[in-house]
């Protein structure tokens, strides 16, 4: 499945965030500590980062797939970039909320929410805002309101959220986020950013040991698999596809 993903984009990433109600511990030992265990398991995860508001530990840049976890003041958060199937896609989440609790201190009565996100990155150059528009709007009842001469599409990022399930107890948002293209350049010197899309399911708190974060990780992936294969490729990813590859918008 991860392969096939592959070829739709030119990244493909599944990240995991656990959100907590307070404070995590960041002392030396304790994330050291943890970052060392991760390690054990994942020997190619050395690279030790320090940022203004995090820090990670990661795999090299360059390497496939790209792993890195990230610990936060309210938040522990982990990546794999284009992994070569699905499990190994979790296997790092699932490793990382089976150590987290134990090393951070967390408690059933700290858990926030659990958020595990698909992002697909799509390369484009030239007007991302138009490309998005072009896939998405035309033949609906919005194609109305755009349908006035000499206008310059700049801002077309819809983002749609869900409350899944009788019990409401997940969440799922379908995002296209847009950025500058060639004709739009953030970074001089650098290429085209993508256009990336988001599938993100969360659910919040609700557990009575957190032993079962590891359970409802899978819970999330069996939902998000589903929308990303029947709903996102279909009715995201396809259509701003073709767009790029035929170079109207």
């Amino acid at each position: 499945m991860s392969e096939s993903y592959r070829a739709l984009c030119s990244d493909f990433y599944v990240n995991m965030k656990l959100n907590v109600r307070m404070e995590l511990p960041r002392t030396r030992e304790t994330v050291l500590d943890l970052f060392e265990r991760v390690r054990r398991q994942f020997p190619h995860m050395g690279a030790f980062r320090k940022y203004r508001d995090e820090l990670a530990l990661e795999s090299p840049q360059g390497e496939m797939p790209h792993q890195w976890i990230a610990l936060r003041a309210s938040s522990v958060r982990s990546g794999v970039v284009n992994p070569t199937d699905m499990d190994e896609g979790y296997a790092l989440h699932r490793h990382l909320l089976e150590l987290a609790p134990t090393y951070l201190s967390i408690s059933p009565l700290d858990v926030d929410y659990i958020e595990l996100l698909y992002g697909f990155d799509l390369q484009a150059g030239g007007n991302h805002d138009a490309i998005v528009l072009e896939a998405l709007i035309p033949g609906s009842p919005l194609a109305a309101l755009i349908d006035i001469p000499n206008t310059t599409p700049i801002d077309c990022q819809p983002l749609i959220g869900l409350s899944l399930g009788k019990r409401g107890d997940v969440e799922a948002y379908f995002e296209v986020k847009t950025r500058p293209g060639q004709n739009q350049p953030r970074d001089p010197d650098g290429g085209p950013d993508p256009i990336s899309v988001y599938c993100t399911l969360r659910k919040f708190g609700g557990v009575q040991e957190t032993k079962e974060l590891p359970g409802i990780l899978a819970r999330l992936a069996k939902i998000g698999e589903d929308l990303v294969q029947h709903r996102v490729v279909p009715g995201l990813i396809v259509p701003i596809r073709e767009v790029i590859a035929s170079g109207n918008a």
